[in-house]
């Protein structure tokens, strides 16, 4: 029977604990990628080709059915073996890699949800101005499309950080491998893996709390009708739509 020792717990936390800058590490790395390539699923679907658009949905929903565990594998194991394209990649990059791609098709759906929240007045005042491509979208739309997001763009953040213990399968040495290598070294896996937990609950109990704050804020401040962001069309601009 593997009876709880304190001795144990003690000495295996320094050990597990050193592998929690690169679980953080890779979670913010992972994050960072998947927020940017949401916006290429975003912004892909919204070009105006239906076999481009079917296309695209098939393989979000693809994506987003299968497992990221089976992903990571392929991506780290398989996907060397392709003929021609195929090339091998270190443990750490095929993480960001899949687990990135894998969350940016739920982000690209928050984005899309936020995009389209965008009242169809401001679309219109972006083309009465003239603006170019570039403007209509840093000035006017993604500051009004992006706050409302925010809270739903913490939470995946939080789940994500839940799932980056499956790098460790592909020999990413966070705090559960180190906490495996720990247990089979010392056949003592029980406070390893304890410790594991308790280091997860301690960085992601607080951040949920953060983001339920964020997310109440947010709520009132859209219930108020305060704007959202920068102010889209400046007064001078507004002035110059009256006057057409």
């Amino acid at each position: 029977m593997n009876n709880w020792k304190w001795e144990v717990f003690f000495e295996a936390f320094p050990i597990v604990a050193e592998g929690l800058g690169i679980t953080l590490g890779l979670t913010i790395a992972t994050y960072l990628f998947a927020l940017l390539f949401g916006f290429v699923w975003t912004f892909i679907n919204r070009i105006p080709l239906k076999p481009l658009k079917w296309v695209l949905s098939w393989i979000m929903e693809f994506i987003r059915s299968t497992p990221p565990l089976v992903q990571l594998f392929f991506i780290f194991y398989a996907w060397p073996m392709v003929p021609v394209v195929g090339f091998a990649l270190d443990p750490f990059t095929s993480a960001i890699i899949g687990l990135g791609v894998h969350f940016s098709t739920y982000i690209g759906e928050v984005y899309r949800s936020g995009i389209e929240a965008v009242d169809k007045g401001q679309w219109e005042a972006a083309r009465a101005l003239n603006f170019s491509t570039r403007k209509k979208w840093t000035k006017i739309i993604l500051p009004q499309a992006i706050p409302p997001t925010i809270p739903m763009l913490g939470n995946y953040l939080i789940i994500m950080f839940k799932e980056i213990p499956l790098a460790s399968t592909i020999g990413v040495a966070g705090i559960l491998n180190l906490a495996n290598s720990y247990g089979a070294a010392n056949f003592r896996y029980l406070e390893a893996l304890t410790i594991v937990a308790l280091l997860f609950l301690v960085l992601s109990y607080p951040s949920a709390i953060l983001i339920n704050r964020l997310e109440r804020r947010m709520n009132r401040r859209f219930v108020k009708g305060e704007p959202t962001g920068s102010k889209p069309v400046k007064e001078e601009e507004k002035g110059a739509v009256s006057q057409q």
